[in-house]
């Protein structure tokens, strides 16, 4: 099984519609776990620079709310939508909420985490071992798989392949030059 054979729900005009991620087949992914009440929160602009900045050129991001991480996505998809939109002017596709982590895991991060397992967390620092023990006080299993934090990233290529993870500390504007490599590929 690959990417392209995963459905999810997509948040669309206030609707919920299953869409298989083969939609993007073709197109450079970034996928992030979201959230509305993060001091990461911020990244949405910059996430949406980049989305703005590329999306011509067969890039998309793909924004995955999840309430895992101290409840930091509060609200409904309806209001976090809302939220996205009026504070960030956020376009690119949003999703359903989801759980990244755990029994209800979606298929989704299940496969992303069992294709890419290291993160690029661009060296240590305290602020990802600060990551590293809220997860696991936060019900995480603390395997080295697990999603961190909010904000983690999913780089997959034009083929469907997953190419990179990034730490949720690592902002959008750092990954941009990773991004251009696979779209001049």
């Amino acid at each position: 099984m690959g990417i392209y054979d995963i459905k999810v729900i997509k948040r669309e005009n206030l609707q919920d519609k299953e869409v298989s991620l083969s939609e993007y087949q073709g197109k450079v992914m970034l996928i992030v776990n979201t959230a509305t009440g993060c001091g990461l929160t911020p990244q949405y602009e910059a996430l949406e620079k980049l989305y703005r900045k590329y999306q011509s050129v067969d890039f998309t991001i793909l924004d995955f709310p999840c309430n895992q991480f101290m409840e930091q996505a509060k609200g409904n998809d309806e209001e976090i939508s809302s939220f996205c939109t009026l504070k960030y002017d956020t376009t690119f596709p949003r999703f359903k909420k989801i759980d990244v982590n755990g029994e209800n895991e979606s298929p989704l991060y299940t496969f992303l985490k069992n294709a890419i397992e290291e993160r690029d967390d661009k060296g240590f620092s305290f602020k990802n071992l600060l990551l590293s023990f809220t997860s696991k006080i936060n019900g995480k299993s603390g395997k080295k798989s697990d999603i961190k934090w909010n904000f983690e990233k999913f780089l997959v290529d034009k083929e469907g392949n997953v190419v990179k993870r990034f730490a949720p500390t690592v902002t959008p504007e750092e990954i941009e030059s990773e991004i251009v490599k696979l779209l001049m590929v």
